[in-house]
């Protein structure tokens, strides 16, 4: 596979490494961009194994809570000029509180809302806004009490990033705190018994290649491996993270202090894990030459 220029900036960008070692990571690995993060890390040359997750898409999050029940939903545009436009927020605001009794996104797309279909409103809209948009996806949270949290609001209860949070005992207070913290950190899951195992095995296995380069005999490295794991999950799992109101504390510390288990999360970032074709500028001004 032929590696390209853009390819190697991507990877400088997401790892930090030299231009050199990121060109080589992407020669070994064949132009696989994960493949060649895990290389770098393996050999001790990236700075951070930032994953691309560049969020490509425009649109809005909008999150509702009515008692112990919270959705938060995301609905794509295909510029934020649409996602400041207030049709387009009523819009959203509308299909939001229609989830709370929808079960999943082909159920809400069928949802009423103002005497037509969710899917219907969406089309007439595409007609006179003129731009494509989506109903993109749903997640529902229950619990003793949920409290929202949306960062970069546009308007109030929808913006870039929404999170509910569940919980037992407590008060708004700590739970709008923990749902801030978790706009910001981005946990994987709740606690270890959640996070995805073969995540975990992807990371011991990175972990063991690192010790391995090291030369130290395997009981040394065994006992590496046991402590950066733990050290993983901690970073990973929301129970586990330094609370980054009170970072002296874990937020499961932080939470009981306050009187409150988590029980569950949900966040949920416009345009999250959507990639959009970038051909470069040169390509560009030569098509339009043409054309």
């Amino acid at each position: 596979m032929a590696i390209t220029a853009a390819m190697v900036k991507e990877l400088r960008e997401s790892t930090g490494a030299g231009m050199m070692d990121a060109k080589k990571a992407l020669v070994e690995n064949n132009g696989d961009m994960e493949a060649a993060v895990d290389w770098l890390r393996t050999k001790g040359l990236a700075k951070a194994a930032k994953k691309s997750g560049r969020t490509a898409a425009e649109g809005l999050v909008a999150v509702v809570v009515d008692g112990g029940k919270g959705v938060a939903v995301e609905v794509n545009s295909e510029t934020d000029f649409v996602a400041k436009n207030g049709e387009f927020q009523e819009m959203v605001a509308g299909i939001a509180k229609a989830a709370l009794t929808a079960d999943g996104v082909e159920e809400l797309k069928a949802a009423d809302l103002g005497g037509k279909t969710v899917e219907a409103t969406l089309t007439d809209k595409i007609a006179t806004i003129g731009e494509n948009m989506s109903l993109r996806r749903m997640e529902k949270l229950e619990g003793e009490t949920v409290v929202s949290y949306v960062h970069n609001a546009a308007t109030a209860g929808m913006g870039k990033i929404g999170v509910l949070v569940a919980m037992n005992g407590g008060d708004e207070a700590i739970g709008k705190q923990v749902a801030m913290h978790i706009a910001a950190v981005n946990p994987a899951a709740l606690s270890e018994a959640e996070l995805d195992a073969s995540v975990v095995e992807k990371e011991k296995q990175v972990q063991m290649d690192i010790a391995r380069e090291s030369g130290k005999p395997e009981q040394v490295i065994e006992k590496m491996i046991e402590g950066r794991m733990k050290k993983f999950v901690a970073e990973s799992t929301l129970l586990n993270q330094q609370f980054v109101v009170n970072p002296d504390l874990t937020v499961e510390a932080a939470a009981k202090e306050a009187g409150a288990t988590i029980t569950g999360f949900v966040r949920v970032e416009v345009g999250e894990g959507i990639e959009v074709e970038k051909e470069d500028f040169a390509a560009e001004v030569a098509k339009a030459a043409q054309g």
